[in-house]
C-alpha cells in the first residue's frame, strides 16, 4: 500500500472513530489509525493531524484518552508539525473525566520537556528559534499554568499527584544545581536532558533568571501547602516533601 492509500485509509478510520455509533468500532478504528499514522512519514501524516485533533469532540472517555496516546506517539516524533495537536493537551486539563485529565498531564509533561529542549538547542545551534517552536512554547506555558491551578485546587487525589509531579519536574528543570537532570527518553531514541546553564549565553524567549525565580516561587507554594499538612492526603504530602528534598 502506497502512502496515499495509507493516508486515505487512516482518514476513513479516524472518521469512523468520531462518528460511528458503536464504541467498540470507534476504539478498533483508532488503534488501526494509530498504527497507520505511526508508519507514515511526517509529510504524509501531517495532513491528518486536524482530523486527529477533532477527536477531542468525542463524548466517549476511552476515545479521548486514546487520542492523547496517539498525540504523544505521533506528536513527539513530528514535533515540528504538532501545533494543531498540542492545544488538545491544554483543553483536556479541564476534561470532566479524571482519567483524561491524568493522561493529559502525563503526555503534556513529555511535550513540555521536548519543546523546552528544542527551543534551547535551536538557538544554540542556529542563533534563532523557529516560529513553530515559539508557538508550541506559548502553549506549554499555558499548560504549565493549567497544571499549577490543578495542584492548588481541591480535586481527585490521582490528578493532584500527577499535577505535583509535573511541577516537581518544572522546579528541577530550572534549578541550577541539578546539573544533569534527565527527564525522559523520547521516541526519537535519544536520552533527552536539559540544564538551565544552557541558557547562560542568552535566549530570545527563555530568561534563566525569571525561570529560576518562578521555579523557586513554585517550591515556596509547595512548602506553604505543607503548613496544614494534617489536612493533606498522605501521598500528596510525600510528593511535596520529595520535591522539596530534591530541590534543597
Amino acid at each position: 500500500m502506497n502512502a496515499a492509500d495509507s493516508r486515505d485509509q487512516a482518514l476513513s478510520l479516524l472518521t469512523a472513530a468520531l462518528n460511528h455509533a458503536d464504541l467498540a468500532v470507534k476504539l478498533s478504528s483508532l488503534k488501526q489509525a494509530k498504527d497507520i499514522l505511526s508508519s507514515l512519514d511526517s509529510s504524509s501524516a501531517v495532513d491528518l493531524f486536524p482530523y486527529v485533533a477533532d477527536l477531542q469532540r468525542s463524548p466517549h472517555t476511552l476515545v479521548r484518552k486514546f487520542l492523547l496516546e496517539i498525540i504523544e506517539d505521533i506528536g513527539l516524533r513530528t514535533i515540528e508539525h504538532s501545533s494543531v495537536l498540542v492545544p488538545v493537551l491544554v483543553a483536556f486539563l479541564r476534561d470532566v473525566d479524571s482519567d483524561v485529565v491524568k493522561q493529559s498531564i502525563v503526555t503534556g509533561t513529555h511535550f513540555f520537556c521536548c519543546v523546552l529542549e528544542e527551543m534551547t538547542l535551536q538557538f544554540q545551534q542556529h542563533g534563532k528559534v523557529d516560529q513553530w517552536v515559539q508557538e508550541l512554547w506559548m502553549w506549554m506555558v499555558g499548560f504549565k499554568e493549567g497544571v499549577f491551578s490543578i495542584a492548588l485546587q481541591p480535586g481527585p487525589i490521582g490528578i493532584k499527584l500527577l499535577a505535583l509531579k509535573f511541577l516537581e519536574t518544572y522546579v528541577l528543570l530550572f534549578t541550577s544545581d541539578n546539573v544533569y537532570y534527565e527527564k525522559f527518553e523520547a521516541t526519537r531514541g535519544s536520552r533527552r536532558t536539559f540544564n538551565i546553564s544552557w541558557l547562560s549565553g542568552g535566549h530570545p524567549m527563555l530568561d534563566p533568571v525569571a525561570l529560576a525565580s518562578d521555579a523557586n516561587r513554585t517550591l515556596c507554594v509547595f512548602l506553604d501547602m505543607l503548613q496544614p499538612a494534617s489536612s493533606l492526603p498522605g501521598a500528596v504530602t510525600i510528593t511535596i516533601v520529595n520535591c522539596s528534598l530534591l530541590r534543597s
